[in-house]
């Protein structure tokens, strides 16, 4: 039987993962700071991480797959399904990659959620910015082919630095 090879290739998913949250935190400090010459490395990272992450989930859904079959369950059967139809010790360790992965995933989920949301609103104080500058809003302040649109002139009060 795979149970080893399924088994190691779970805790190399799960140790990406881990790796993954460790990024997208560390991309999320940097959101926090302000820092945003170092967003462009963070996001990097997160990439990198996350096509090794890919890459692990394609071997190790070749192996669950071989797996399943070689117990006899029906194709594309869960984790839990798994731990059901196996011996202990095996039942407890396939029990606990299930629980770990998605406990590991929802804090992923959680991570992915507030970047994104620090990511809107940095972006919505870019726009605010850009409109106390440029105008009423209504419109761009570049044209498609790069060249700047007027603004209409008039009278500003700037009370802070931008």
């Amino acid at each position: 039987m795979s149970l080893v090879e399924t088994s190691a290739a779970l805790w190399r998913q799960r140790e990406l993962l881990s790796m993954l949250l460790y990024k997208l935190q560390v991309e999320s400090l940097v959101l926090a700071s302000g820092r945003t010459r170092w967003l462009g490395t963070a996001t990097h990272e997160v990439e990198r991480v996350l096509a090794r992450v890919r890459e692990a989930d394609v071997l190790r859904a070749v192996l669950v797959d071989t797996l399943v079959d070689e117990l006899g369950l029906a194709p594309g059967a869960s984790l839990a399904e798994i731990a059901e139809h196996v011996g202990e010790p095996w039942r407890d360790v396939f029990t606990e990659h299930r629980t770990a992965l998605l406990a590991i995933s929802a804090e992923i989920s959680g991570a992915v959620r507030e970047n994104r949301d620090r990511l809107t609103v940095g972006a919505r104080a870019v726009r605010d910015a850009l409109d106390a500058v440029g105008g009423d809003g209504s419109g761009p302040l570049y044209q498609a082919n790069g060249s700047t649109v007027s603004a209409p002139v008039g009278a500003r009060l700037v009370d802070e630095a931008l």
